[in-house]
C-alpha cells in the first residue's frame, strides 16, 4: 500500500488505493468523521454510493458522521436525509438571530437551545427529539447496516464504542462537544464528544475488505489582518488541530482504500446556515470519489 504524506494528501482522495474497488467481491465499510456543520459534506458522499447502487456492509461514525450514520444504516436513502435536514437548513440563515426573534415554526433554535443549568452552553434536547421522530428505529439491533457510533469516556480519557442498544443515547454521547453541549451519564461514566479520542473510526471497519475514510473538519483560515484568534476560535481551532494530529497518527497505522477530506474551509461548529456553501465546498471530492469506484 503506498504510503500518506499527510502535508499533501490530507485534501480530496488520499491517494491511498491499494486494488480498485469490485462491487461483486468487495465488502464496502464507511468512516464518517466528526466536524460539526462541515459533517453535512457526508451526504452529498453517500449520494455517490446510492446513486451507483454500492450496497454499504458496514458504517462507524462520530459526532455528526454518527447522526448521518444512524440516518444511512437505519435504511434512509442520502437524498432523504438531504430532504430531512433541508426542513430546517432552508428556514433559515442566521440561526442566531433566529434564536432570539423566535419567529414560528420548527428552527434551529428550537433544537438547540441555551442551557443555564446544565455543564454544557447549549442544550440538545430538541435535536434528539428531532431526530427521535425521524430515525426509522431506535435500537442498534433493529439497523439495516451494522453501525458503531464512538464516545469518549471523560474521566478515563478513553474509547467508548457503541454497537448494541438505545441509538439516540449514543448519538447523544458522540455529539456532547465539551463545553458546549451537556455530557452523557451512563452507568456511571460521563461520556464526552468522540471527536476527542477517534474524529474519523476508521479502525471500527473490521469487517469490511474496501474502506472509505471521510475526514470534514475542514480548514480555518484568518479573517482580516489580524491573525490572532479571539478566545472561542482559539479553544475550537485548537480542539480541532488535536483531531487532525490523532487522525493523522492513526493514518499511520491503518489506512483506508480511499480516504476523502472535503476542502471545506471557515465554517464554525454550529454554522449550519451555510449548509449551501458546504455542498458546494464538497463537490470536488464527490466527484474524485466517483471517479475512483468507476475505474477499471
Amino acid at each position: 500500500m503506498a504510503s500518506v504524506d499527510t502535508n499533501v494528501t490530507l485534501n480530496r482522495i488520499g491517494g491511498c488505493m491499494q486494488k480498485v474497488f469490485s462491487r461483486e467481491t468487495d465488502r464496502l465499510g464507511i468512516a464518517l468523521g466528526g466536524g460539526g456543520a462541515k459533517g453535512l459534506a457526508h451526504i452529498p458522499i453517500l449520494e455517490v454510493l446510492d446513486d451507483l447502487s454500492i450496497p454499504v456492509h458496514q458504517i462507524a461514525g462520530t459526532s455528526i458522521g454518527a447522526i448521518i450514520g444512524a440516518f444511512y444504516a437505519a435504511g434512509m436513502k442520502a437524498g432523504e436525509i438531504r430532504k430531512i435536514l433541508d426542513e430546517i437548513l432552508r428556514m433559515e440563515k442566521d440561526i442566531w438571530r433566529e434564536m432570539f426573534e423566535r419567529r414560528v415554526g420548527v428552527k434551529w433554535y428550537d433544537l438547540i437551545m441555551p442551557n443555564a443549568s446544565g455543564p454544557g452552553l447549549l442544550n440538545v434536547d430538541g435535536l434528539l427529539d428531532f431526530l427521535r421522530e425521524r430515525i426509522p428505529v431506535e435500537r442498534f439491533e433493529d439497523l439495516q447496516i451494522p453501525l458503531t457510533i464512538v464516545a469518549s469516556d471523560f474521566w478515563r480519557r478513553s474509547e467508548v464504542v457503541f454497537r448494541e442498544g438505545d441509538i439516540l443515547t449514543a448519538i447523544s454521547a458522540s455529539i456532547a462537544l465539551s463545553g458546549i453541549f451537556s455530557p452523557v451519564i451512563l452507568d456511571g461514566r460521563v461520556l464526552v464528544d468522540g471527536g476527542a479520542v477517534n474524529p474519523v473510526p476508521l479502525d471500527h471497519l473490521e469487517k469490511c475488505s474496501f474502506t472509505i475514510a471521510v475526514n470534514v473538519l475542514g480548514e480555518k483560515s484568518p479573517v482580516g489582518e489580524d491573525i490572532a484568534p479571539g478566545v472561542f476560535e482559539a479553544i475550537f481551532n485548537t480542539y480541532q488541530i488535536m483531531q487532525e494530529s490523532i487522525v493523522r497518527e492513526k493514518m499511520k497505522h491503518q489506512q483506508p482504500n480511499i480516504y476523502l477530506k472535503p476542502e471545506i474551509r471557515d465554517v464554525r461548529v454550529l454554522e449550519f446556515h451555510k449548509w449551501d456553501s458546504i455542498y458546494r465546498q464538497a463537490e470536488d471530492c464527490v466527484n474524485d470519489l466517483r471517479a475512483a469506484l468507476t475505474q477499471s
